[in-house]
């Protein structure tokens, strides 16, 4: 009895299954067992791929899921990668079919490149290059300078593109201004009362190498000004240049201003331009004016083209007005204008240029 129980629940149970398939078979579809699901998500897929939901949104880029980037379709078969073996073999052969062309040309003559060929038989640099780097704004602005005449070379205007020069040898001029083409730097100091001016003071008292220990290039200050007198002096790297600017040949001029307190007679401008007897000899003032006058207080212009030792002090007090404060306000044509005290600002293209200019350099 038992036997024919198990027998019976066996045959009701794949009986259930059969039926099941046939009811599926004859109303709806069957379902695609997992081993017969296919899981293209191209656009080729067929419609029995995967049914749209969470695990289509993940694959796919619904919100909340990962997105991928969209490909273009590719028509086509698409080249395999090349292996490594077959990369190595390649490069063989054309090594081998090299050789075999420098055999056959060994006994021909060399081939000269053309002088347009990068580095060939080329001196110098690019003009609008040497311009750029001296600081007349970027390379297509110096183009322009070039185009418009305004750029000369060892005297001879240069009208075409690409004048290779020789920044050491040749010389460059802008609207007739001398163009530093090396690496010279040329600095204004409105350096303040107390300051000495020396680059390194051995007693520890403030110098004017203080204002410029961040630099690089070596400068060296072109003068002296006293250690109470303020103003302009003038730091740079070219020594040739600061040569010449304190040299008496050139007589390059320098503006003070100074305050006495007077009454100062009419003819103080002439007697300064006439001459003050010193202990070391005369001294001449290039020109004498009145800026300012508060009561007895005055503040005057002197210029002069000397540089001795405590000049512009030692004038005043031989005319008879002791100086109480003196700054320097020009050096050739450099002036200080709105600079504050203790400030160090680099000069410009035009103002080097003039500087060159009034040492014929």
């Amino acid at each position: 009895m038992r036997s024919s129980g198990r027998n019976s629940g066996r045959g009701n149970y794949r009986g259930a299954g059969n039926n099941r398939d046939e009811r599926q078979g004859s109303g709806r579809p069957r379902k695609p067992r997992p081993e017969e699901r296919r899981y293209d998500v191209g656009p080729d897929a067929t419609q029995d791929g995967p049914r749209p939901g969470r695990g289509g949104a993940a694959r796919g880029g619904a919100k909340g899921g990962p997105k991928k980037a969209q490909q273009p379709q590719r028509r086509g078969r698409t080249a395999p990668a090349r292996s490594r073996e077959y990369e190595t073999r390649a490069e063989e052969r054309n090594r081998e079919r090299y050789a075999g062309t420098s055999e056959r040309n060994a006994g021909k003559a060399d081939v000269k490149p053309p002088r347009t060929f990068p580095g060939a038989e080329q001196e110098g640099e690019r003009l609008q290059k040497v311009l750029a780097r001296a600081g007349y704004g970027s390379r297509r602005a110096c183009e322009e300078l070039i185009e418009q005449a305004r750029v000369e070379v060892n005297g001879e205007i240069v009208l075409e593109q690409g004048r290779r020069v020789d920044p050491e040898k040749d010389e460059v001029k802008v609207d007739g201004l001398t163009v530093a083409t090396q690496s010279y730097q040329f600095f204004s100091l409105n350096k303040p009362a107390g300051v000495v001016s020396t680059m390194e003071d051995p007693e520890g008292r403030q110098c004017l190498g203080d204002y410029v220990t961040n630099r690089e290039t070596r400068l060296f200050h072109v003068g002296r000004l006293d250690t109470e007198t303020e103003g302009v002096i003038l730091l740079t790297n070219h020594g040739e240049l600061a040569h010449r600017l304190t040299h008496p040949r050139y007589n390059v001029r320098k503006t003070y201003l100074a305050h006495i307190v007077g009454p100062i007679p009419r003819d103080l401008g002439k007697r300064l331009k006439d001459g003050i007897q010193l202990e070391d000899g005369y001294a001449r003032a290039d020109h004498f004016r009145v800026v300012e006058q508060t009561g007895r207080n005055y503040l005057v212009e002197v210029t002069l083209h000397e540089g001795r030792k405590h000049i512009v002090r030692r004038m005043l007090a031989a005319a008879g007005f002791p100086v109480d404060k003196l700054v320097r306000t020009g050096f050739g044509p450099v002036t200080l204008g709105d600079q504050k005290s203790g400030w160090l600002r680099r000069l410009s293209n035009t103002e080097v240029g003039r500087l060159m200019k009034e040492v014929d350099l």
